[in-house]
């Protein structure tokens, strides 16, 4: 008869308190450990305030797919291209984006999809898991999600994408002409196509969510701690304590969650990861005339239209700047242009707008796991489009990780020290 492990109460600094630091906090709290989490600005202050909403579990094609090394010059000149860049910025961001679009391929592509499809199919569950006894649950909703195109030929322009969803088990309906504006009459004739997806969710308010998932963990004996972190302290190669401007926490274990700030914190640690930031933008339409049915992905623009509480929020657009650039005024413009093109009768009281840094791998996959050089210290970031679908599903594996239960994924794809492996490799065969 095999024994049970002994349960061992550790103290452990979570940093980060977007989605997936809280979720992590929440299901390590449930553990029964001693949680603190750490963030520079409070929950829910970045990117898991702005994104677009969506448990888009169908969100598995990676942005650099087969296509994108030949397209991406003339999105560049474009007007109506969701793809920006500060010209600037290139020289720093050229050893990123050379490895980046090495991987525009159907090997690369597949392999990305099959690691996402694993980490979000059952994101909505997840979510309901993570959420329910909280006050967050409230802002949880089922919903369908639909990719809408201007007409069927739009739609085969992108066969590629959707053969591979099929692949992986996605499902869908397709919905044309009298279907569609019957489903949703919001467009006026302006759409004449989309693919319906069920079994899909949506949070009607990213930022409260998130901050009543914190608020929750706060009221059942977790802590709060609103630091930058500066260092680590190192006891025998592992790390012993978190130094932050507002003194030292010990901890017996540490999880980085930071999502795009993650990278300069690893680097303290010995881990080197190609991350960059891939700047999202998004304008809320405060109090709308029409709501559209179900959240969105408007494919000639390349982003998402989710109706909220009192709002529509339409996120997305990519752009390559940094961290220190202040937000540019084309994204917004475009965003702007776009809706009223799609949705003719749209009028709203005012807009807002925010832009936010999702943190991007070259190879599009989250860091997932155990650092080799601080074995007791785990990474929790690099979830580029797919944070808030996959950030209870992260937790739950950082706890699972840190409790030594067995799952069933394959957590390969996401090992952290996978671009090391390859270096080494490289090197040795050269």
């Amino acid at each position: 008869m095999v024994q049970a492990r002994q349960f061992e109460k550790l103290r452990i600094a979570v940093i980060g308190a977007g989605i997936v630091g809280v979720s992590t906090a929440l299901w390590l709290q449930r553990d029964g450990h001693d949680v603190v989490l750490i963030d520079r600005e409070g929950p829910a202050a970045g990117t898991s305030y702005g994104n677009g909403g969506v448990l888009a579990a169908c969100g598995i094609i990676p942005v650099n797919a087969p296509g994108l090394l030949t397209n991406a010059p003339g999105m560049l000149l474009r007007a109506d291209s969701p793809l920006f860049l500060r010209w600037s910025y290139l020289p720093k961001l050229l050893p990123w984006l050379t490895r980046y679009l090495a991987r525009a391929n159907d090997h690369d592509t597949r392999h990305v999809a099959k690691a996402l499809q694993a980490l979000l199919y059952d994101s909505y569950e997840q979510h309901l898991a993570l959420a329910r006894g909280t006050g967050a649950a409230r802002w949880l909703k089922p919903s369908d999600y639909l990719y809408v195109y201007k007409d069927r030929h739009a739609f085969q322009k992108e066969a590629y994408g959707w053969a591979v969803r099929r692949d992986m088990g996605v499902a869908w309906q397709e919905l044309e002409g009298a279907a569609l504006q019957d489903y949703d009459p919001i467009f006026s004739g302006t759409r004449n196509f989309a693919v319906r997806m069920a079994g899909h969710g949506t949070i009607t308010d990213p930022g409260k969510y998130v901050e009543a998932l914190c608020a929750h963990f706060c009221r059942e004996g977790g802590e709060l701690l609103i630091a930058n972190v500066q260092d680590f302290e190192r006891s025998e190669g592992s790390v012993s304590g978190v130094t932050t401007e507002a003194g030292r926490i010990d901890c017996d274990a540490m999880v980085l969650a930071g999502g795009v700030w993650s990278k300069p914190l690893a680097q303290k640690l010995g881990l080197s990861v190609p991350m960059e930031s891939e700047r999202g933008y998004h304008i809320d339409l405060i109090n709308p005339s029409v709501m559209p049915r179900a959240p969105m992905m408007l494919a000639s623009g390349k982003f998402v239209v989710t109706p909220m509480e009192g709002r529509i929020r339409c996120a997305g657009i990519v752009e390559f700047g940094g961290l220190n650039a202040r937000a540019s005024r084309g994204p917004i413009a475009l965003l702007q242009r776009q809706i009223h093109e799609a949705i003719p009768g749209l009028h709203y009281e005012r807009f807002e707008q925010w832009m936010g840094h999702r943190p991007a791998p070259c190879d599009s996959i989250p860091f997932i796991g155990p650092i080799a050089k601080a074995p007791n210290c785990y990474c929790a970031f690099g979830h580029h489009h797919i944070g808030l679908t996959g950030g209870p599903k992260t937790g739950r594996l950082i706890a699972d990780m840190i409790a030594r239960r067995v799952n069933n994924i394959d957590l390969a794809p996401f090992d952290v020290s996978r671009f090391t492996r390859q270096s080494l490799t490289q090197s040795r065969s050269g």
